[in-house]
């Protein structure tokens, strides 16, 4: 009945793959190269996080 207000686990993971991303790049472009490479890394794993999440949908 209340379906509508579950939040999707899949759009949740897009938006912090997407912010994980525009961080990274903000630390590149600062210089920061050694966070720039720690945030990559977090996004990537939530990348695999939401391909396996999509394939089984």
């Amino acid at each position: 009945m209340f379906s509508f207000l579950k939040s999707d686990p899949i759009k949740k993971l897009d938006k912090e793959y997407g912010e994980l991303l525009e961080k990274a790049m903000q630390a590149q472009r600062g210089g920061d190269i050694r966070l720039y490479s720690e945030l990559t890394e977090k996004a990537e794993a939530v990348k695999v996080k939401l391909d396996d999440m999509k394939a089984n949908s």
